[in-house]
């Protein structure tokens, strides 16, 4: 995510041998605005309410059967929170059982559903338990049942790096990792990276270079690794793979980049919603003022609602296409 109070935005995770889709497909889908959003699309928010609140929220990521939702909130103490869906309302929320002491955020369930991955400062086993570490590292935590998680775990070194911190990562099916990482090995500002899971530990991280952006940051990949939505300057934008490369970024439409800050975009597993973050203002609220000046109560009753630019959970349709193995 971009995300607004990060100060400097981060995050992204990447690398794969894949199978690339068509190059007419490819063609197509980078020429072709309509295929993206619909230009009469409209961003919703997210479970009002419920999941998106006057509070800060971001970052969503949903089990393979889509019931339960993995989401951050809090603007100084991030943390990990899941709600379920139940007869069709959410609901039932709760802090995630390996958060709520260090700052944690940007959860992303595995495709299988089996892993849960994580930004952190959480000390390391090394160090002080009872000091955050100085960088924020990705960490997991494993399945130990149906709805319960074991103890997390923090990536390997070719990961997580001294003097470096990661943000938003993101796993194909496959197991291969996307993430961003701002001034990492020399290079300027937030970029992503990638790393191919080799079966039993991640490989050698590559930096992702698109044509047409300069900085790269809250990279989604697509389960078949077929495209790759992210972020740079506070606006949306797609590449599709080309090979081994990428095509250059396209920027998503106005229904989307409508000049407010853009962060942590998740795709559902079938490619028909988009869910991202935004403190978005325009479009859902603005003040009267052919009205009466707000008296104090007033005012409350608008800062305690969910369009207070806090950062909110939208959702918007999107053509990408059910993507799998």
């Amino acid at each position: 995510m971009q995300l607004l109070f990060r100060g400097i935005k981060y995050y992204a995770i990447i690398y794969c041998f894949v199978i690339a889709p068509s190059k007419a497909f490819s063609q197509h889908i980078n020429s072709n605005k309509d295929l993206i959003i619909d230009t009469k699309a409209k961003a919703e928010i997210f479970a009002p309410g419920v999941v998106s609140t006057p509070f800060t929220e971001w970052a969503t990521s949903f089990t393979p059967n889509g019931k339960t939702v993995y989401f951050s909130r809090g603007a100084v103490y991030w943390t990990i929170v899941s709600a379920k869906n139940i007869n069709g309302k959410w609901g039932d929320l709760e802090v995630a059982p390996f958060s709520g002491k260090w700052r944690d955020t940007d959860p992303v369930v595995s495709y299988d559903g089996k892993k849960i991955f994580f930004i952190s400062d959480r000390p390391l086993k090394a160090s002080s338990q009872e000091k955050p570490n100085k960088q924020m590292y990705i960490w997991y935590v494993e399945q130990a049942a149906v709805g319960q998680w074991g103890i997390p775990e923090v990536l390997g070194d070719s990961i997580n790096i001294a003097l470096s911190s990661n943000y938003g990562p993101s796993i194909s099916s496959k197991g291969n990792l996307y993430w961003c990482s701002r001034d990492r090995e020399g290079n300027k500002g937030m970029q992503s990276f990638y790393s191919v899971w080799n079966g039993d530990h991640y490989g050698v991280p590559k930096k992702i270079s698109i044509g047409g952006v300069e900085e790269i940051q809250d990279p989604f990949i697509a389960p078949d690794e077929k495209y790759l939505i992210f972020v740079s300057g506070g606006d949306m934008y797609i590449s599709m793979r080309n090979g081994d490369e990428w095509f250059p970024a396209r920027k998503l439409t106005a229904e989307i980049n409508d000049g407010d800050g853009n962060s942590s975009p998740y795709v559902s597993r079938d490619g028909k919603t988009l869910y991202y973050t935004s403190s978005r203002i325009k479009g859902f609220y603005k003040r009267d003022f052919k009205s009466h000046p707000l008296d104090y109560k007033e005012l409350e009753s608008e800062n305690a609602g969910l369009f207070n630019a806090q950062p909110n959970i939208l959702m918007i349709p999107i053509h990408v296409g059910e993507t799998g193995k």
